[in-house]
């Protein structure tokens, strides 16, 4: 069992998936279970299709790193694109990956060379390969709630956080005040116009993330992942 204090997170993506807003559920999340957590972005050119990152810090201790995830211990790849086009500013998209890390790509079909299994292999990362856009589509109705099955299935792998901890993670993203840019404003908005009400699309977005959480986990087991983390200790008052 490899003993982690922390896990950095590396999230490839392309503008307009919602990255930012998952790194910020992550965190959240992360917090609500009693980690330390901090969740950042890098932008790039803000727009639709473009590339972006965003990166979690999870751990026992105070963080105080910002800025790109080197090294990541996880990498959840949000678009085919990322590696079938290179719309990555990491290259190749693992780059920097440590050993028995875990990589979740958001697939229907497997996109890895057989080099890149065979480099992975050797440092033993796992890779998850899974259709987060049809778990959106069949729980939320909407491919913009992609970001919430990839959010659940890194929890769900990871095992580090309670599906509780996740609703408490997405109800303070969208009943809060949290705005990270214009862009993620504008795509809150579009999300929020699919649906009547706001607790709709909270309940629809909890859905296919625990979906997506019960996926990543029955994997874990038969993969025998132990927990990334331990659970932190309580502080005493």
């Amino acid at each position: 069992m490899i003993k982690r204090r922390r896990i950095n997170v590396r999230m490839p993506a392309i503008g307009g998936q919602g990255a930012v807003t998952a790194s910020h559920i992550m965190s959240t999340a992360a917090d609500y279970e009693g980690y330390y957590a901090v969740s950042n972005p890098f932008y790039g050119a803000e727009k639709r299709m473009a590339p972006s990152e965003s990166y979690v810090r999870i751990g026992l201790e105070p963080i105080y790193d910002r800025g790109e995830v080197v090294y990541p211990d996880v990498i959840m790849v949000f678009h085919p694109t990322v590696i079938t086009q290179m719309k990555s500013y990491t290259l190749p998209f693992y780059s920097g990956i440590k050993d028995y890390g875990l990589i979740i790509i958001n697939s229907h079909e497997d996109l890895l060379t057989d080099e890149d299994k065979e480099f992975l292999s050797k440092k033993k990362v796992l890779v998850l390969t899974f259709d987060a856009t049809k778990f959106a589509l069949e729980h939320a109705g909407t491919e913009l709630a992609t970001n919430m099955a990839m959010v659940g299935a890194f929890f769900g792998a990871t095992q580090i956080v309670s599906k509780k901890a996740i609703e408490e993670g997405i109800k303070a993203r969208f009943l809060g005040k949290f705005v990270a840019s214009g862009g993620t404003a504008t795509l809150d908005s579009a999300i929020e116009r699919k649906f009547k009400k706001k607790l709709e699309l909270i309940e629809k977005n909890i859905q296919t993330a625990n979906s997506a959480y019960d996926f990543a986990q029955n994997w874990a087991k038969e993969m025998g992942l132990e927990p990334f983390l331990p659970k932190p200790q309580p502080v005493e008052g």
